[in-house]
């Protein structure tokens, strides 16, 4: 690979910060919003330990208001640094930056075009997020927008850093029902660097309108590593589907030829809204940061087994619970509403 090249590093590797939107009554978060912004408050402060947050708001009376309640929860505020722009809804994995990392010190904020996941919801603001941060001059001046009107979310692909790139078929054939897996798989190895695509047929849980995203689903800890959401109860519905989904990671094969270490994660009891939906309560939402990985809690007792579980596939970086039943009511979890950025993308100041 020449210094020029451009590729999609992986969750671990070395970050600026993290990029998160704060929740207000003109999102869906409207109907629940205090439970959803005693999240955040934990979330902000959770990463706040370890890293800086770029926090976007709409206006100066949000921005107000949220660095009220973070400051009387003892959040580190000196870590804060908070960007108003428009927007939709929270979950910037899927309408943030997705950064490609070059050796010469270039970076390329991919702008995907964002459908509100094929259709589902309205995005034209969420869509021009991207481009909204770039004009609130929030980025280096070696990182540069590229647009590409190419439905995808961040939430739908998993980077080893080192020529990989992880997916779901599912996700990939709703957004892009005309294109074929050869040609999908071709076009993302090409979009993001890569040397291939690994694309699972299996594997989705209720509760999940992403169809089927791999953050949900499979996640790297290492080019050789991978941390998956398991299901133990044959008598849950999800258990043949993610069973098939274990299968197919046993027999891939990692970059260097090798099988992966595989790292199942627990199963949760049925977790429901108040209205009766099932909620997708998945463990392998987790957001790795420099020194910690932040790992979606549930109130149930499968936390602290997921807990164990990730301590043992991140040695050397602190496992932090926070609590994210709230975030589940709207169908995501702890890394939905998060994005890293790589060292060196975001301007001083």
């Amino acid at each position: 690979m020449t210094a020029s090249a451009f590729r999609l590093p992986a969750e671990w590797e070395p970050q600026d910060g993290v990029l998160l939107a704060w929740p207000h009554e003109g999102t869906d978060w409207a109907g629940n919003l205090l439970q959803v912004e005693r999240c955040y408050v934990g979330l902000v402060g959770a990463i706040a330990r370890y890293t800086r947050v770029v926090l976007c708001v709409p206006d100066d009376t949000v921005e107000r208001h949220a660095r009220t309640l973070l400051e009387r929860a003892g959040v580190n505020l000196a870590r804060l640094r908070t960007v108003q722009v428009d927007y939709d809804d929270t979950w910037l994995r899927d309408s943030g930056p997705v950064t490609l990392t070059a050796e010469d010190g270039r970076y390329r904020l991919l702008d995907f075009a964002f459908t509100g996941w094929g259709g589902k919801f309205g995005a034209e603001r969420d869509d021009r997020m991207v481009e909204a941060l770039v004009h609130a001059d929030l980025f280096d001046s070696r990182a540069h927008r590229q647009r590409l009107e190419f439905a995808l979310e961040g939430g739908a692909i998993e980077s080893d850093g080192a020529g990989t790139i992880l997916t779901t078929w599912r996700c990939l054939h709703q957004r892009h029902p005309d294109l074929d897996l050869e040609t999908l798989s071709a076009r993302l190895a090409e979009m993001f660097g890569a040397e291939r695509t690994l694309v699972l047929q299996h594997g989705a849980l209720e509760g999940d309108d992403t169809d089927a995203h791999i953050d949900t689903l499979v996640r790297f800890a290492s080019p050789h590593h991978l941390v998956y959401q398991s299901c133990d109860d044959p008598g849950d519905r999800h258990y043949t589907e993610l069973g098939l989904m274990q299968g197919e990671l046993e027999r891939l094969r990692s970059h260097a030829g090798g099988r992966y270490l595989l790292t199942p994660l627990p199963w949760t009891d049925p977790i429901h809204a108040r209205d009766g939906r099932r909620l997708a309560a998945s463990y392998a939402n987790f957001l790795i940061l420099d020194d910690a990985v932040l790992m979606p809690a549930y109130g149930d007792a499968a936390d602290d087994h997921a807990r164990t579980a990730l301590a043992g596939a991140f040695p050397g970086r602190e496992i932090m619970p926070v609590d994210c039943r709230a975030l589940i009511e709207q169908n995501g979890s702890l890394h939905c509403v998060t994005m890293q950025l790589p060292r060196g993308v975001l301007r001083d100041g």
